[in-house]
């Protein structure tokens, strides 16, 4: 593999960006995770626990689609790195009162801090994207996407799993609390080096009418070139698809493998180093080509239904052991060895196929647009991971399906749903972005 990426970890232009991205993803994860938990294992708030962990899923994704659109203008208007800084800022004060919220035990802080979590990471989210083609040159785009898509699937991960081990503890609300404002205060610190990036469009005008400004960034997505636009919504398709599998691990964990918690965690882990893995094998596939790249997006489609299709396959072939086991007893028993394989393997296509998308946007769209066009992704992003919750859902439910035979469905939509877009629409745009590069 190219060690081209890697080198950039030593660039100041990206090193600063990596760490403060990846210490937010980090800290969006410790904290959620830790609120999750505590209400599930230490709070009595005489609430349904099952209704307030849906309610947290809904404060933090709600943002997205309310502040997004105004995450883009902001990028635009100002200099990147100076929004960065102030956003980070923000995000050590917010921290301060989730903090408050924990040590007191306090429910109505703890979630206006999450949800003030979810609108520092809407208004992040343009920024870190439209900020890298400002300081990484074209055939950097590649191997800098993929190092940012590594650094956030693995923090994600790590946030989740260090929130339950400092759960653990009888002390839990001060561990917990001292390490959302320690990492809050590093990703502030780290923010303080990122090089300037100028503004696209300082004299743009902001519009603080959000439902208007949200609509009129989404026309702007979709009024991109065919390839743009096309890879907004396959991006959101990936998030669509990637939501219904992390959502339904940890049932299909417990109801079809008949393991425990360790073997969520195990899961989840093959899972984050999948995506990590194909993340980074991109820059050296499409030689570093953004343009070669778009020729990945097909083949990370393929393998998602692949291994979608062999992960239903070999989950109906498992025999019920009647009992849960510990992730180690499953590994020795060897039977779920295909399950993981496949798990694995939806992460690894996972990561061919979004990481040249990424690039591709940032690549092909104007820079004075560039910010806003992200941002109508992020919405879009929203909008499908929540369809992916109603049709889990209404499988099921309603229609009653094992997870597995959801896998099942879902494997097959991908195969029609990436077969509409790259045939009418990446394909033709990929060999005339080659021509013309």
């Amino acid at each position: 593999m190219s060690s081209s990426q890697f080198r950039l970890l030593g660039r100041r232009r990206f090193l600063p960006f990596f760490i403060t991205q990846t210490l937010g993803a980090f800290n969006d994860n410790l904290y959620k995770q830790a609120l999750v938990l505590a209400l599930l294992f230490k709070l009595s708030t005489g609430l349904a626990a099952g209704l307030l962990v849906n309610l947290c899923a809904l404060l933090f994704i709600l943002p997205f689609f309310l502040f997004s659109a105004l995450g883009g203008q902001l990028g635009e208007r100002f200099a990147k790195d100076r929004l960065m800084r102030l956003l980070k800022l923000a995000e050590c004060i917010i921290m301060l009162m989730g903090a408050a919220g924990i040590l007191l035990g306090h429910l109505g802080l703890m979630l206006v801090a999450l949800f003030l979590m979810g609108t520092h990471s809407a208004l992040f989210g343009p920024v870190k994207y439209a900020i890298l083609p400002q300081h990484l040159q074209s055939q950097e785009l590649l191997g800098g996407n993929a190092l940012v898509e590594t650094g956030t699937f693995l923090a994600i991960l790590g946030g989740s799993l260090f929130a339950g081990l400092l759960m653990t503890s009888q002390a839990y609300a001060h561990w917990v609390a001292f390490f959302v404002l320690l990492v809050a205060v590093v990703g502030y610190l780290a923010s303080r080096w990122i090089p300037s990036a100028p503004a696209a469009l300082p004299d743009l005008p902001l519009s603080w009418h959000l439902p208007r400004s949200t609509l009129a960034i989404m026309r702007l997505g979709f009024a991109q070139s065919a390839l743009v636009s096309r890879a907004l919504i396959a991006n959101s398709w990936f998030w669509f698809v990637g939501a219904i599998y992390l959502t339904q691990i940890p049932a299909y964990v417990k109801e079809v493998l008949q393991g425990d918690e360790t073997l969520v965690t195990l899961i989840l882990t093959l899972f984050s180093v999948g995506i990590a893995t194909g993340s980074l094998l991109c820059e050296r596939l499409s030689g570093r080509d953004v343009a070669m790249s778009a020729r990945l997006i097909p083949v990370g489609a393929i393998g998602l239904s692949l291994f979608g299709l062999l992960l239903w396959w070999h989950s109906s072939a498992l025999i019920p052991a009647g009992m849960p086991r510990d992730w180690l007893q499953i590994v020795r028993e060897g039977q779920a060895g295909w399950a993981f394989m496949d798990i694995f393997g939806l992460g690894l296509f996972g990561g061919i196929y979004i990481v040249p998308l990424y690039a591709l946007i940032q690549a092909r769209t104007e820079d004075s647009q560039r910010t806003r066009v992200i941002a109508a992704g992020n919405i879009l992003n929203a909008l499908f991971m929540m369809g992916s919750a109603l049709l889990a859902m209404l499988l099921l439910g309603m229609a009653g399906l094992s997870i597995p035979q959801l896998f099942l469905v879902v494997a097959l939509l991908n195969l029609l749903i990436n077969a509409g877009l790259f045939w009418h629409g990446l394909r033709a745009v990929s060999a005339s972005v080659t021509g013309s590069a």
